[in-house]
């Protein structure tokens, strides 16, 4: 990749930004990964999310650059031409450096956030290089993880030195939980900070729940509904929760929902066999029981946060970064890929009381992820890295 994009500025060089931040008493704000795109999960979840917290303070603009057919300009957010990946529908890959960092360093931030480990990221560097304004690194997607099992770990070696190149070229390096910094300090990286994604309280939340949702699927009221929303990829091992609702039998039904799922599932299980939008997700969740989750690669573990914010317990494999945000009292964690341990974990969590679950789990979401508090952490790395005094946390509009 670029080599000139690997070297860092000393700090206090970002007097001329400053300048123009005292003038126009905005901070420019720019997000660009290829996971902004409808079949995205978690990256678009977390830009959509701080880019309203952003713009309710009303002293923050914010641009989103994401891959595209073409170059498309739509207020805040350009698309930039991208390569259609036949593997993964629904994505695109950017091939050409050159264009999204021009275009990029056309745009003016202040601070450039890259969401992924690929193109976008080097033309954030790149940017940031050009403009003399600071770039940030936010190590959403396990690159090393996704290689060792899908390549072999004889790239073990090559994936930890690329890792470490990329990385050390942005002057702020975040991380969505322990489990992922940990990772990158095994590929060489000394200073990762972590800082969680936020939750929407308001989109999720128990008083979603939608009237007669058993008798929408088919259930009566006393079946215990379980649901889970998402990619049907390989991390998230599907098969194991089917396997799992097999052993549950008739007590439990299961709800899928997401792109990718299987069309041969038990009697007890309901696939929604599309991407379903935030809203649809929400009411899903406030008017399931619990949250069933067999993924093993969680680099924060979004949806187990929202169905949490729901009033939902998770039942999940004690894996990825499920294992730190998902506190004890607010669910329970299996064995992973073991779907009899699934199953004595949901008959373990419903012979308890899972109301109390639920109301835990909420409380915890409320006092861990809440948006004022994620946007609080992450403007203070970012005024921080401009040489700029904290904007007033009362200049938030409500």
């Amino acid at each position: 990749m670029n080599g000139d994009a690997l070297v860092k500025r000393p700090p206090g060089r970002l007097t001329v930004n400053r300048t123009k931040w005292e003038r126009e008493n905005r901070l420019r704000i720019l997000d660009t990964t290829l996971f902004y795109t409808q079949a995205s999960g978690g990256v678009r979840t977390y830009i959509d999310g701080k880019r309203q917290a952003l713009l309710r303070r009303g002293d923050i603009s914010h641009k989103v650059v994401m891959p595209g057919s073409g170059v498309f300009f739509d207020g805040d957010f350009v698309s930039l031409p991208a390569m259609p990946l036949p593997m993964a529908p629904g994505f695109r890959f950017p091939l050409r450096l050159g264009l999204w960092s021009s275009i990029i360093a056309g745009l003016q931030p202040d601070v450039i956030e890259a969401g992924d480990p690929y193109t976008p990221a080097w033309a954030a560097q790149r940017a940031a290089r050009l403009l003399d304004v600071p770039s940030v690194g936010f190590y959403h997607s396990d690159l090393f993880t996704l290689v060792h099992h899908r390549v072999g770990r004889f790239l073990d070696p090559g994936t930890r030195a690329y890792i470490k190149r990329l990385y050390d070229g942005f002057d702020l390096v975040l991380s969505p939980s322990r489990l992922m910094a940990e990772q990158l300090h095994r590929c060489g990286l000394d200073e990762v900070q972590v800082q969680p994604l936020g939750v929407d309280l308001e989109a999720f939340q128990p008083q979603r729940a939608k009237p007669n949702a058993r008798r929408a699927l088919g259930i009566s009221e006393d079946q215990h509904l379980l649901v889970f929303a998402g990619r049907g990829t390989q991390e998230k091992n599907i098969p194991v929760l089917l396997e799992a609702m097999r052993k549950l039998g008739p007590d439990y039904h299961l709800l899928l929902m997401g792109p990718g799922m299987p069309t041969q599932v038990p009697s007890n299980v309901t696939v929604v066999n599309r991407c379903c939008g935030s809203h649809e997700v929400a009411r899903a969740l406030a008017s399931s029981d619990a949250l069933l989750h067999a993924g093993t690669r969680e680099t924060f573990g979004l949806v187990a946060q929202e169905a949490m914010a729901s009033g939902l317990p998770v039942i999940g494999a004690r894996a990825g970064a499920l294992i730190e945000n998902v506190p004890l009292g607010a669910g329970v964690l299996c064995q992973p890929l073991d779907p009899d341990a699934m199953a004595d974990a949901c008959s373990a969590l419903f012979s308890n009381d899972i109301a109390a679950s639920g109301r835990y789990a909420r409380h915890f979401v409320e006092r861990q992820f809440s948006w004022d508090s994620v946007i609080g952490s992450l403007l203070t790395h970012y005024v921080e890295l401009c040489g700029l005094e904290q904007p007033d946390a009362r200049a938030v509009r409500r």
